[in-house]
């Protein structure tokens, strides 16, 4: 039984990946900050349809409740019969308001690179020891990171530390490929998400000129994603390393 590790697998892209590994034979063990109870929801939809799952709290911005994580994991994975696991999702992440630079704090500042950048750094640092040989690790970033966006006003903070992890994604992917492990990112474009207040839940009107700006006349699900990352974690994708694909169903084509 292969063994994924979700950060922010309670709700949103990451609780997407959850269902598609688990429907794929995979036991999942996803994280959730503040949300004990949707973890805890997408765990027993996951038992209901005959996989594995538990849930474990993790705080990404706090680098210093990894080793207690880390010990929580060892636990968890000594009751499957395992002491290592097979794919690494760094999913976890907040969204922010529009911005502008002038106006970014410092605060806001260190948020971002608290939960995108240091700690998915220092998690995989962290985690690393336990995964498998010729396991993989996938990281959630954003088209707001690649060259070819269109970049939009106040969002300067956010793009910079998602186009650091895209960054990150190809060194890792060099430094642990010496056991075989290949690292990736997937890119979503505009999903529907938890993240900012469950806009488009609160204010569906967003969504027509969103889907009018791409390709295939929708916003992305977090299905969409989940698919995509557990393709990218599956030997399917065993000669893929280094990438970051973009699934945006062709914004702004």
């Amino acid at each position: 039984m292969q063994v994924a590790v979700i950060t922010g697998g309670s709700s949103g892209i990451g609780q997407g990946a959850a269902f598609e590994l688990a429907k794929r034979g995979t036991a999942v063990v996803l994280t959730y900050r503040g949300g004990r109870e949707r973890a805890l929801e997408t765990v027993r939809r996951i038992e209901k349809d005959g996989g594995t799952a538990t849930a474990l709290p993790l705080d990404v911005a706090r680098t210093d409740s990894f080793a207690a994580f880390r010990e929580a994991l060892t636990d968890v994975l000594r009751q499957w019969d395992r002491t290592t696991f097979d794919v690494l999702v760094s999913n976890a992440g907040v969204g922010q308001p529009p911005v502008m630079f002038e106006d970014t704090t410092e605060d806001l500042f260190d948020q971002m690179v608290d939960v995108h950048l240091k700690g998915p750094y220092f998690l995989t640092q962290a985690l690393v020891p336990l995964l498998e040989d010729n396991g993989a690790v996938v990281f959630t970033t954003s088209t707001s990171a690649l060259e070819s966006a269109r970049p939009t006003p106040g969002y300067s903070v956010y793009a910079s530390v998602k186009g650091a992890q895209v960054v990150l994604t190809r060194y890792l992917a060099k430094e642990l490929s010496v056991r075989g492990i290949r690292v990736n990112a997937v890119a979503p474009g505009v999903t529907r998400t938890r993240l900012g207040d469950d806009a488009f839940a609160q204010y569906p009107e967003l969504i027509p000129p969103i889907a009018e700006r791409t390709a295939l006349g929708r916003i992305g699900e977090a299905d969409d994603l989940g698919r995509v990352i557990a393709f990218l974690g599956s030997p399917d994708a065993a000669w893929i390393t280094a990438q970051t694909v973009e699934a945006s169903g062709g914004y702004e084509l």
